[in-house]
């Protein structure tokens, strides 16, 4: 079957919930946030326009760091990796174990500046169609290059989510050829892609592309 490549924009709002002044607010918040609300802080951070800390991938970290002035709690956040874990819930578990073993050890609790609370979001993604198709894998070597930002963030990134085998959109569509993509497909899956801007994914997926098709270099 031919692969439509999709691109989308996010429609931010708020969750709903009040905003956290200091670390013991954002613990209370975190217990009692909605699932999008946590996906939308670790995951969507890299196709945001507003997102430009390189240090951090994840908003609590950010704001760890920038309001909270607390780069230890600001460098333990930020090591997670959301897709290392099961589902939303084990990531809301591992948050709230880091935020506790922090109010353990501090002697007060850190504050935000006034007018610099944490404001919990979630956003719902609109999907459109670019006219893109692809009918081989060789056609990857072509319109990879020429695929936006935020297509390679909604195949290869917000894919993990939707699809049950939280694998990307590509590799699923390459399971229905035959074994000579198995190369490709392997390719694919080794390529990390969380602590990324999506400029520099877009550039590993045509790399790993190009190794699993060497005709495709010479192209």
């Amino acid at each position: 079957m031919p692969f439509e490549v999709k691109d989308c924009t996010l429609i931010t709002r708020m969750a709903g919930i009040s905003t956290a002044m200091n670390l013991r607010e954002l613990q209370e918040r975190v217990i009692i946030c909605p699932e999008e609300c946590l996906f939308h802080h670790f995951s969507e951070t890299v196709i945001r326009p507003t997102f430009d800390d390189p240090e951090f991938h994840n908003d609590f970290a950010v704001w760890a760091r920038r309001q909270l002035r607390d780069r230890v709690l600001a460098e333990r956040l930020g090591i997670i990796n959301p897709y290392k874990l099961n589902s939303l819930e084990e990531l809301r578990l591992l948050v709230l174990d880091i935020i506790e073993e922090r109010l353990s050890e501090v002697h007060h609790i850190p504050w935000a500046p006034p007018g610099h609370d944490f404001q919990f979001m979630q956003a719902v993604t609109v999907v459109f169609d670019t006219g893109m198709v692809l009918k081989t894998p060789e056609d990857l070597c072509e319109l990879l290059p020429r695929m936006s930002h935020s297509s390679i963030y909604y195949h290869f990134v917000e894919a993990r989510r939707r699809c049950d085998d939280k694998r990307d959109d590509f590799s699923n569509w390459l399971d229905g050829f035959d074994e000579d993509v198995r190369p490709l497909t392997e390719a694919l899956g080794n390529v990390e892609f969380y602590f990324v801007a999506l400029w520099e994914l877009q550039k590993r997926l045509i790399r790993a592309v190009e190794k699993a098709l060497p005709e495709c270099a010479h192209e």
